[in-house]
């Protein structure tokens, strides 16, 4: 039913039909009340809290994912380029604890989430995650005094968080309706300020830029990211790979008699930016499209028919805790990269150096 109603909301959030307009009083409601929160940080009404080290948000306001992951890995990649020694906070999606806590080598996603454990392998970075970000982000200098500058996945809401810079990444789909929660998938307008504006798309058209990024927003015109992939690898060994591109010639083959059958899954925000990105390797998969932060405990692939299934790495993380899966020799994870014109980095490092002797 969950599944179900995700998926209503997620198709009637990128138009204005009848349920969207059913719902529109309400979404004007919730944008006041989160119009006046926001208003009662700025004025300090509600307290703050500023760390000893400059922050860096990266967040959405479209609801669900967007690629935040990926463009966090991309900026910690390059604040250690330019000198710093930044360290990743996360709020931990499905942590059980409430208190920070650091993600080590032998974290589990049902302890401190999927988002972090992918993080800190990709980084090597520290990475804590904790419900309250400042706190944290305080246990994170404790344990690493040698860290300059503080990242956070997601979190753009979080105001009890005091930040020096805000990146606002937003996918293909813009927008949606442009309404905010119930009616549209927005938690804030799009007008809302921010340092920058990010957007995770193969192509960005002027309609799509200027609906992301519109008069007012903030300075300068959003800023185009893009994924990719050019390998797969083994769930179970990951030192053994295969291109994509022989993965497809491998596939394509399965029409004449021989070959692979390939599918694909993903249990992210957007699950079909992964497939989008499988057809432009020259894979046509069958589809499998999961709930974000999926667990699968239910066994998802155990129905499909396919020599091999491709996988997220956010996925991958949590498949390689249930053994079944860990040893199905089917399943091959897909890492992916984020490219950006690097002139971005150069500006997020101009305004830390106004912020810190780094």
């Amino acid at each position: 039913m969950a599944s179900s109603l995700e998926t209503t909301f997620s198709r009637e959030w990128l138009r204005r039909g009848a349920l969207a307009c059913a719902l529109w009083p309400v979404s004007l409601l919730f944008r006041g009340l989160a119009g006046m929160r926001r208003a009662a940080f700025a004025a300090g009404l509600s307290s703050s809290e500023r760390l000893p080290v400059p922050v860096v948000v990266v967040g959405n306001i479209f609801i669900g994912g967007t690629g935040k992951t990926p463009l966090t890995i991309w900026l910690v990649d390059a604040l250690r380029a330019a000198g710093f020694s930044p360290g990743v906070v996360s709020r931990g999606f499905g942590s059980k604890d409430a208190a920070p806590r650091e993600v080590g080598p032998a974290s589990t996603p049902a302890e401190v989430g999927d988002e972090p454990v992918l993080i800190a392998a990709r980084t090597g970075c520290p990475v804590f995650v904790g419900r309250r970000r400042a706190a944290a982000g305080r246990a994170l200098l404790a344990a690493h005094p040698g860290v300059n500058v503080i990242v956070t996945d997601d979190g753009l809401q979080h105001y009890a968080l005091a930040r020096d810079i805000e990146i606002v990444l937003f996918d293909g789909r813009g927008v949606g309706n442009g309404w905010t929660l119930p009616a549209g998938p927005l938690r804030e307008p799009p007008s809302r300020r921010r340092d920058f504006t990010v957007v995770n798309t193969p192509e960005l058209a002027p309609a799509l830029a200027a609906a992301v990024a519109p008069p007012g927003s903030g300075p300068g015109a959003p800023w185009q990211m893009r994924l990719a992939g050019a390998v797969a690898e083994r769930l179970a060994e990951r030192a053994q790979r295969m291109p994509l591109a022989e993965l497809a010639r491998q596939a394509a083959a399965e029409g004449q008699g021989g070959g692979l059958k390939v599918a694909a899954a993903a249990g992210i925000g957007n699950p079909g930016r992964f497939f989008a990105m499988l057809r432009a390797a020259g894979l046509q998969p069958q589809e499998l499209p999961l709930p974000d932060h999926h667990d699968f405990n239910d066994r998802p692939f155990a129905a499909i028919e396919a020599d091999i299934i491709l996988v997220t790495e956010k996925d991958a993380v949590k498949c390689w805790q249930i053994e079944e899966l860990r040893n199905d020799p089917r399943i091959w994870v897909v890492p992916v990269s984020a490219s950006i014109n690097p002139a971005l980095a150069d500006q997020i490092v101009e305004k830390l150096r106004g912020r810190t002797p780094a």
